[in-house]
């Protein structure tokens, strides 16, 4: 079965321009894209009226370029285009990755926009993602990353700015939450909805998510109290919640996404 999920407020013109190139990229390199999604802020839940599209894929290349000692590159990059960003990882790439706690691919699997994909792939490496990713890990990513934006914010305060260090902080609350759990959802608003949080900060959120869809550039200004106090809060709080115990044993995380990427390869 294929996937695809597009909504409407989508561009048709854009969309098909990227159904074209993701066709272009298969044919020129020999590469089989297993899944292509939305990974930017239309994905994330809050797009403005001039969000880029970034569509990111997953490729198996062909066996040849797997049985070489003169391995190929294993990103497919192409040029910038307007507001259009295609740009794709190769599975062994994107597997070693997740094993190493980088949540790029988690989000990509987790996006709710689809322009292609094979349903039993995304199923299949979603419980591979649940079964091998490092929950730890995972959140010194969204640590790192929302750090880094909020220092950004200070440096230029930007209230479109502020949902980069807000979608990480929410990401952090969510697993904290949810202590059993690896794979957060990257949609802000299924985040919002599957925490229990104050009622001030939702409703602050809401109002600015709603000025982003409306409002091309929301200018400087101060950051909404609820949602600073929030930000600052989760980030304080993860390097005591989220602790590496030592080295982490590798070897069923390994041996469990080479298998999954034998099979692809072979398919």
């Amino acid at each position: 079965m294929t996937l695809r999920a597009i909504p409407s407020t989508m561009d048709p013109t854009v969309v098909a321009t990227i159904d074209d190139e993701l066709r272009r990229i298969e044919r020129e390199h020999r590469v089989d894209i297993r899944l292509a999604i939305e990974s930017g802020s239309r994905a994330w839940g809050f797009p403005s009226p001039d969000s880029d599209y970034d569509c990111r894929f997953v490729y198996v290349a062909h066996l040849d370029d797997y049985l070489t000692p003169w391995p190929v590159r294993d990103v497919i990059e192409t040029p910038l285009v307007g507001l259009l960003d295609v740009n794709g990882w190769d599975l062994a790439k994107a597997l070693r990755l997740l094993v190493a706690g980088n949540a790029v691919l988690i989000e990509w699997l987790m996006s709710p926009i689809v322009y292609r994909g094979d349903t039993e792939f995304r199923d299949e490496l979603r419980e591979l993602a649940a079964a091998v990713a490092d929950r730890n890990r995972v959140a010194m990513h969204y640590l790192h990353l929302g750090r880094r934006q909020w220092k950004l914010f200070d440096a230029n305060p930007s209230l479109k700015k502020v949902f980069y260090s807000l979608r990480p902080a929410m990401a952090l609350r969510w697993l904290n939450e949810h202590p059993d759990a690896a794979v957060a959802p990257m949609h802000l608003p299924t985040l919002l909805e599957q925490c229990e949080l104050p009622a001030d900060f939702v409703d602050a959120v809401r109002e600015l998510t709603d000025l982003k869809s409306r409002t091309r550039e929301m200018g400087t200004g101060t950051v909404p109290s609820p949602i600073a106090h929030f930000i600052d809060a989760e980030f304080e709080r993860a390097p005591a919640a989220f602790t590496r115990d030592g080295d982490r044993d590798l070897t069923r995380p390994r041996a469990l996404t080479a298998e999954f990427f034998r099979r692809q390869a072979l398919r």
